[in-house]
């Protein structure tokens, strides 16, 4: 177990790696001018000079990159042009409400994906089977940002049930039952389309299992229908099902750009928006590398608990 642990764990220093490339070189590679964004159309050629030095933007590509990278490996993550202030420092305090927001989209995905696909292959060609897949495709199917527009327009707007936008209210509040308040619509909104992807391979893969000896064996020993679903065949289909689970929390976490924006909730995504309509190289980065981290690590989680479900798996 902990030889497979280290040897997981190493490979994430090429893949990090990798992602600190494609992430500087994207953004080398975007049209305009970080020091006129940031002085104005109006300033002088010389100001401009004068500050893509203080910048860094005169050297090469290449040695801005390896520059940037020394100072990444130091813990130094630059500084935010427009906000005037450590890139990390910024970044960490917009990462709590991403977290938060992710994580319980990818609860709620996770309990109502597998719900729904272990009643989707267990009623198979039934109502319960055509009414949860046309749910699933509808989840898979709608774009997250514009589902986020209609449950405000239907649930924030003409019913007034929850708020529009933010993560507590304006004037009091600011307590979990009003964290809980602002946080429903955007979980939900987010967790739509991970809930449709986890319920369609839910169901295959029990569906799967389910036409396998070992269960005809069981239901012929006389065990209860409920313990031949849930601890013979769910048990077995769960070791496939993990990965994709690890590999939709990524989903939450880079979908979370869109439904921050929408419900303007203070997270990472929110804040890379912003970052890149002002041009602020060293924000943007920072920003990416870590949610591009958090990614990584998810799924690092998800092969661990894969791992354990079956110890047969291996690199």
């Amino acid at each position: 177990m902990v030889g497979y642990f280290l040897k997981r764990l190493a490979m994430l220093i090429p893949v990090l790696l990798g992602i600190s490339v494609i992430v500087f070189f994207i953004m080398a590679l975007i049209p305009g001018d970080p020091a006129q964004a940031i002085l104005g159309s109006y300033a002088t050629a010389e100001n401009l000079a004068n500050l893509r030095a203080d910048l860094g933007l005169d050297k090469p590509v290449f040695q801005r990159y390896f520059i940037w990278l020394g100072n990444l490996l130091q813990g130094d993550f630059g500084s935010s042009y427009t906000l005037n202030r450590p890139v990390i420092d910024e970044v960490l305090d917009r990462l709590g409400p991403t977290l938060l927001l992710a994580g319980t989209a990818l609860v709620l995905c996770s309990i109502f994906g597998l719900l729904i696909g272990v009643i989707t292959a267990v009623k198979q060609y039934g109502w319960q089977d055509r009414f949860f897949t046309l749910i699933a495709l509808l989840g898979i199917s709608t774009p997250s940002f514009w589902l986020g527009l209609v449950l405000i327009l239907a649930f924030a707007v003409k019913l007034n049930w929850f708020p529009v936008s933010g993560m507590f209210a304006v004037y009091g509040g600011g307590d979990l039952p009003d964290l809980l308040y602002h946080l429903a619509l955007p979980a939900l909104t987010l967790a739509a389309v991970a809930t449709g992807v986890i319920a369609r391979l839910t169901r295959s893969g029990m569906l799967e299992i389910l036409r396998q000896d070992f269960v005809l064996t069981a239901r012929a020993k006389g065990l209860s229908e409920r313990k031949v679903i849930w601890h013979h065949a769910f048990k077995n289909a769960l070791v496939n099902i993990v990965p994709v689970i690890g590999i939709q929390a990524g989903f939450v976490i880079g979908g979370a750009v869109y439904i921050e924006t929408v419900f303007q909730w203070p997270g990472i995504g929110r804040m890379l928006v912003t970052a890149i309509t002002t041009r602020d190289i060293l924000l943007v980065q920072g920003g990416v590398l870590v949610v591009a981290t958090c990614y990584v690590v998810f799924n690092l989680v998800a092969d661990m608990v894969q791992h354990l479900l079956d110890p047969r798996i291996s690199i």
